[in-house]
């Protein structure tokens, strides 16, 4: 190798590490529930090379801030409409999602059994589909819905031990078994919870695995866990995450309202 062109390796080399760590830090600040600065650093992050994860980290950092503005709000659609950040972090969301997107249907079309871009392109979908359908409150998505239940179907059929994607495959379970009417939960495959809060369990506890990709199934538990009103095992659930996140105000404040309680 000559020297120059050692150079070229070491200074491509480097600003792939710098890359790696800006967007190991935007994951940090997600986690820890800093949803604002998140979105903010991964906008400075490159997608030229195609990195999927990054629109999977914007669509999902600009879903929270919406969920964050939208919280405790009984007319969501009153509430959205009037709240000027959403809408425009909305039309930001739609840009991340369809770029994402893009990326991910282009690498199917030419490799259709392609790990990476089956489970992003299912993540993005329900990315989508959680926002529209959870947060909005809209009747709708169910393109979305579908593109990622084949997607993620096909992703666990050759890597059943994907742990993110038993982990979106879990929330697509539990969604169509409690948020959708018998007869339609049916139309879309049908759902359940049960099986949905075992997978979750099990994906919490994995001991293997990135740190962040373990995380986000146990957020996910303590999500499940608080929807079903099981309070017990979300508070462990919840101090499980506060010794990983300890900056992240909604675990400590969840914490705090249950400690408040037994103590009365």
């Amino acid at each position: 190798m000559t020297p120059r062109l050692l150079l070229l390796v070491l200074v491509f080399s480097a600003a792939e590490a710098r890359a790696a760590d800006q967007f190991a830090d935007a994951q940090a600040l997600l986690y820890d529930g800093r949803y604002g600065e998140a979105s903010a650093l991964a906008q400075t992050l490159s997608t030229d090379d195609g990195m999927m994860g990054i629109y999977e980290l914007r669509t999902s950092a600009l879903h929270f801030q919406i969920r964050a503005a939208l919280e405790g709000e009984r007319n969501r659609a009153k509430a959205f409409n009037s709240c000027v950040t959403c809408r425009d972090q909305m039309e930001q969301f739609m840009r991340e999602l369809n770029s994402g997107q893009t990326v991910a249907r282009a690498i199917l079309k030419e490799h259709p059994r392609d790990e990476s871009a089956l489970y992003f392109l299912g993540k993005l979908d329900l990315n989508y589909v959680w926002l529209v359908l959870g947060t909005l409150g809209r009747k709708t998505g169910w393109n979305e819905f579908w593109e990622a239940r084949h997607s993620l179907d096909q992703l666990l059929a050759d890597h059943p031990d994907h742990l993110r994607g038993r982990v979106a495959h879990a929330w697509i379970e539990y969604i169509v078994d409690t948020r959708m009417p018998w007869g339609t939960a049916w139309m879309l495959g049908g759902g359940n919870k049960r099986k949905a809060l075992a997978t979750m369990k099990d994906a919490a506890s994995e001991e293997h695995g990135e740190f962040y990709d373990r995380a986000e199934a146990m957020f996910g538990l303590w999500e499940m866990q608080v929807r079903e009103g099981n309070a017990g095992a979300a508070l462990v659930t919840a101090r499980r995450l506060a010794s990983n996140f300890p900056a992240n105000r909604g675990v400590a404040r969840f914490i705090d309202r249950y400690d408040d309680k037994a103590a009365r």
